[in-house]
């Protein structure tokens, strides 16, 4: 697996042009293998720069989101772990910006920074990896909401499973429901005190999965369950 880790953390975004087009491929594949039904297209904006913060239940839950907004996404990926091969070429149909998590490299926040700059479409998942509730986020969307100052469009993706392998050779196209909240921004200075600036940061990432909990029904809230600021 180490090659394909190699390839992944090598990756480069394909141009605009070309994921635009390939968007195109998405969108069929996701009608023909999928029943997906998009709920709040209308608070989708019509230009970037904009972040998306998504829950992520599923490794083809960028296939989704990028099913929903029908633009070119730039996400940011995970590189710090056994990739399967399906994950690399599904990939190339939205594009992804590798990131090792463990260590957090500075050209991958300038990459992130840029392509927001640049008026693009930024996908996060808070959570990092993938798990059948909501869990706690990490900081990079917080950070990056901040630094760029755009915009964070919550979104929940429902209804993929492990099992989907098994229902397509089956013939059984899965029922996915894909949910778009309302766009909001974070504004906020953060403290000097290096204590108090990091549990600003938790607090508003967790700000941040509430609007995505708001998305979901109450069973998959995990680490937010009961939270009445939801």
């Amino acid at each position: 697996m180490s090659s394909v880790r190699t390839k992944l953390d090598s990756y480069k975004l394909l141009p605009k042009w070309v994921r635009y087009l390939s968007s195109y491929l998405n969108l069929l594949l996701c009608t023909v293998l999928l029943k997906s039904k998009v709920y709040g297209r209308k608070h989708i904006p019509k230009n970037g720069p904009y972040i998306i913060a998504i829950n992520h239940f599923h490794i083809f839950d960028p296939a989704l989101v990028a099913y929903a907004i029908r633009k070119p996404i730039s996400f940011l990926a995970a590189s710090d772990q056994n990739i399967e091969w399906q994950v690399i070429v599904a990939g190339k149909l939205y594009g992804f910006i590798p990131t090792n998590r463990q260590k957090l490299a500075p050209s991958t926040i300038k990459k992130a920074v840029q392509t927001l700059q640049d008026g693009e479409i930024l996908g996060i998942f808070p959570e990092a990896t993938t798990g059948p509730t909501l869990r706690k986020p990490k900081k990079g969307v917080t950070y990056l909401s901040l630094k760029s100052r755009c915009k964070i469009l919550p979104m929940s993706v429902l209804g993929l499973d492990e099992d989907i392998w098994n229902k397509w050779f089956k013939g059984i196209r899965p029922q996915v429901t894909v949910k778009v909240g309302k766009p909001f921004s974070i504004s906020c200075e953060l403290p000097s005190d290096r204590i108090k600036r990091e549990k600003k940061l938790y607090d508003i990432g967790d700000d941040i999965m509430r609007h995505i909990a708001a998305l979901l029904p109450p069973e998959f809230h995990g680490e937010y369950m009961n939270d009445k600021k939801i």
